[in-house]
C-alpha cells in the first residue's frame, strides 16, 4: 500500500484485513499499515462494523484524560462502536479466548432512552439517560500495540473495542451533575486491590465525555439512538486482564460490577 489511504479501494482492504484478524483471533503487525487521517480511519472503522454483520449495542470512549491523550500523540477523543453481543452484565463468565491481548479499565455506562442529539445539554443528557458502574475491557487487533499503537489505528479498530461489562442501571436524573465529577472507585482482582481511580479524569466529568461523542457523531452525519450504551472513558490507567474473578467498587451509590475470566 501507499503512504497515505486515498480512495474507497483502500479503505475497503483495510477494514477486510482487520476483519479477519478479528474473526481469526490473529494478531497484525502495526508496521506493516500505511498513515491515514482520522476521518479515514473512521471510514475504515465504519466498513469494520458492516462486515461484522450483527447489531450494534453502542460505543466506547478513549483518550478521556490529558495523559491518555499525550500517549498517543492526540488532542480530542475518539470513539470506537461496539457489538451489542460484547455487552455483558454484571456476573458474567468471560472466556479468556474471546480476547488476545486485553486490558482493564473502569468507567461508567450511560445508556440512552431516548436518541440524542447536538441540542441536548449535559442536563438534557441527564434526563435521557440511565447510568451504571461498568469495567471495559479494551482488546486489539494488533501485536504489541499497548501504548505504541498510532491514533489512527487505534480508531480503525473501532478504538480497541473489547468487551464492556455493566451493573445496575439508575436514572440519570438521581444524580447531580457536579457529583459525577467526584465519584471515586477501587478495581480488586481475586480480591487484591490493584488501582483506584476517579470520574475527573474523563473530561473533567464523564457526562461531558457524552456530550462529546454526541456532536463527533453528529459531526460525521450520525447519531447515538435510543437503547445504545456508552462507556464514556477509563478512570485510571489500564492494567492486564488475568484469569479470576474482577471486581470494582464505586462510590455515590453506584455499587460494584464484577465478573470472571475462566
Amino acid at each position: 500500500m501507499t503512504d497515505q489511504v486515498a480512495n474507497a479501494d483502500q479503505v475497503e482492504v483495510l477494514a477486510q484485513i482487520l476483519y479477519q484478524a478479528y474473526a481469526d483471533q490473529e494478531p497484525l503487525e502495526m508496521a506493516d499499515f500505511p498513515t491515514f487521517s482520522d476521518e479515514q480511519a473512521y471510514q475504515v472503522q465504519d466498513r469494520l462494523m458492516k462486515l461484522k454483520q450483527h447489531k450494534r449495542g453502542g460505543y466506547k470512549i478513549s483518550l478521556t484524560s490529558a495523559e491518555t491523550q499525550s500517549m498517543f500523540d492526540a488532542t480530542e477523543p475518539l470513539y470506537g462502536a461496539q457489538l451489542d453481543e460484547r455487552f455483558f452484565r454484571s456476573g458474567a463468565q468471560l472466556p479468556a479466548s474471546l480476547f488476545l491481548a486485553p486490558l482493564v479499565e473502569v468507567e461508567l455506562v450511560f445508556t440512552a432512552q431516548a436518541d440524542l442529539s447536538v441540542q441536548d445539554d449535559l442536563e438534557d443528557l441527564l434526563e435521557r439517560t440511565t447510568i451504571a458502574p461498568a469495567v471495559e475491557i479494551p482488546d486489539c487487533r494488533f501485536r504489541d500495540w499497548f501504548p505504541k499503537l498510532p491514533k489512527h489505528l487505534v480508531i480503525a479498530d473501532a478504538a480497541v473495542g473489547g468487551a464492556v461489562v455493566y451493573g445496575k442501571e439508575m436514572p440519570g436524573t438521581n444524580f447531580q451533575l457536579a457529583e459525577l465529577a467526584e465519584v471515586n472507585t477501587k478495581l480488586f482482582h481475586d480480591q487484591e486491590q490493584v488501582a483506584t481511580g476517579t470520574s475527573s479524569e474523563v473530561l473533567g466529568n464523564p457526562v461531558k465525555s457524552l456530550r462529546w461523542l454526541v456532536q463527533k457523531l453528529a459531526s460525521r452525519g450520525q447519531q447515538l439512538r435510543a437503547g445504545e450504551h456508552v462507556s464514556t472513558g477509563t478512570f485510571l490507567l489500564p492494567v492486564p486482564l488475568t484469569k479470576g474473578h474482577w471486581r470494582a467498587d464505586f462510590d455515590h451509590q453506584l455499587g460494584s460490577v464484577e465478573f470472571d475470566v475462566k
